[in-house]
């Protein structure tokens, strides 16, 4: 997709479909969008005022607020004024300025989109195989409108592309409403069998017409001249180009651009490019997976009715054989045969019986509880109440623990810091734990970017390794390792 500014641009001409009061400027471009049609471009405010209060919806409207909403729409681009000097009579009134107004090409064709969603569902979108014959019809004439003027290969031309964006549009709204939420939800029911005949046959219908057509289509473009065609494009070029318009620059480019690509639009459509298929034969697939889906929802539905009437019929039978059951045990076995459950639930345990006899029957022996869980991912067993336990001991425990570290570290630092150093290089043989211990301080103040911390007892420390890269070995019970030669240095006196 090529970006430029028009992309960018934010189109502040449909502004008055959607801010406060927008019923009032609604009406007054509608109303100008109707004198339009009637050749009627030029219109006063008087005009404007007189046709609004016609309607009773605006019984309160003022002319000062006429006079607004006319400014509004000027600002936003939707409506161009001109001063009228005609009906000026003294300097009082020129200076008071009555313009006119006429409604610009932007404002034109939002209305035009407007009216059309307006009559969306009214109207209806529908499959016409004709289209597709008309194209076919162009496609050929293209070999002798080549030889007519440029006025007649402009009319082919937008004859050409008309029906095939109409193609293309009607097929796509269409099937839309087939795809919709709707559609789905009436296809279940049976008033749909009414019409499903009605509609597969106009689906076939399409589909028959598709395959017929763009074969030929096909054909006629894989045959056709590139110089031919480009030939042609050119003359439409240029002949757009020499149509008089006013107050609208004409970028030759632009319209080339415009014309190759439709012209590309109609060869991917029916031919494809590069290894992709063609968008007809999408089409087509699209088509018959529409009709498969309607003769399987039709089929649910029949074999859906069916199944209650041949139920039916079964209940029916099933009351009979109640009715010829002699007593009251005959009618329990009975109702244990086709009540009963079908596939019973055997449960593997150790399962303790009272007595071993194969004639003991179930009625005859206790019952056996399970407790059988939930298999769903969110179950939750109860917690069960309980009153809140006293944990002093175990406080007290954990804090003596806490104060006997404590003072296991104060121990260690009076054993190994000298002159609140600790130099690892200078360590004698030291046990597992102290090493922990000591490269648990080293590594804490190593994380910090100034090298600082704090040891557990709050005593801050920071490390100086102004040995630069010089290695230490430092020697445990348990083995030797080398390590920078840092020193650990504590702020405070260490007693």
């Amino acid at each position: 997709m090529k970006m430029n500014e028009k992309l960018w641009k934010p189109l502040i001409e449909t502004k008055y479909l959607t801010v406060d009061n927008a019923d009032r400027y609604r009406s007054i471009i509608r109303f100008f969008y109707l004198e339009y049609e009637k050749l009627n471009y030029w219109i006063y405010q008087e005009d404007v005022f007189e046709e609004l209060k016609k309607d009773a919806y605006f019984s309160e409207y003022t002319w000062e607020q006429c006079q607004q909403d006319l400014a509004s729409l000027v600002t936003w681009g939707n409506l161009a004024t001109i001063q009228d000097t005609k009906r000026v009579s003294t300097i009082e009134e020129f200076k008071n300025k009555k313009f006119r107004y006429q409604l610009t090409d932007y404002s034109v064709e939002i209305e035009r989109m407007v009216l059309r969603l307006e009559n969306l569902f009214i109207e209806g979108a529908s499959l016409e195989p004709t289209l597709l014959e008309r194209l076919k019809k162009h496609l050929l004439d293209m070999e002798t409108i080549y030889e007519q003027d440029d006025e007649h290969i402009f009319g082919w031309w937008e004859g050409l592309n008309n029906d095939f964006r109409r193609l293309n549009q009607n097929y796509q709204d269409y099937m839309r409403d087939l795809n919709s939420i709707k559609a789905e939800e009436l296809m279940k029911t049976k008033e749909f069998l009414v019409f499903k005949d009605r509609l597969i046959e106009y689906l076939r219908s399409f589909v028959k017409s598709l395959q017929h057509n763009v074969t030929g289509i096909e054909t006629i473009l894989k045959a056709m001249s590139e110089d031919k065609v480009q030939n042609i494009l050119e003359k439409i070029v240029q002949y757009e180009l020499s149509i008089p318009r006013l107050d609208t620059e004409v970028n030759e480019e632009q319209i080339r651009e415009k014309n190759q690509g439709r012209w590309k639009s109609i060869c991917n459509w029916f031919i494809g490019k590069d290894q992709e298929g063609s968008e007809a034969g999408k089409v087509f697939d699209t088509t018959n997976d529409i009709i498969r889906k309607i003769t399987r929802y039709a089929v649910r539905i029949s074999e859906q009715s069916s199944s209650k009437a041949n139920r039916r019929e079964e209940y029916a039978s099933l009351a009979t054989m109640f009715l010829q059951c002699k007593d009251i045990q005959s009618a329990h076995r009975l109702s244990a045969s086709v009540f009963g459950i079908e596939k019973p639930l055997h449960l593997k345990g150790d399962i303790k019986r009272e007595t071993e006899s194969i004639n003991s029957g179930v009625y005859e022996e206790k019952a056996t509880e399970f407790t059988v869980m939930p298999r769903v991912r969110n179950y939750r067993e109860k917690a069960q109440r309980t009153g809140i336990i006293e944990r002093t001991k175990e406080k007290e425990k954990m804090r003596k623990e806490s104060l006997e570290k404590m003072e296991a570290q104060q121990k260690l630092l009076q054993g190994y810091v000298k002159e609140n150093q600790l130099d690892f290089g200078k360590l004698p043989v030291i046990e597992p734990y102290v090493r922990d211990v000591f490269l648990t301080w080293l590594s804490k103040a190593l994380e910090n970017k100034e090298r600082r911390a704090k040891t557990e007892d709050g005593r801050n420390y920071y490390i100086d390794n102004s040995s630069g890269e010089k290695l230490c070995t430092v020697r445990c019970t348990d083995g030797i390792f080398q390590m920078p030669s840092y020193r650990i240095i504590f702020e405070e006196e260490i007693r």
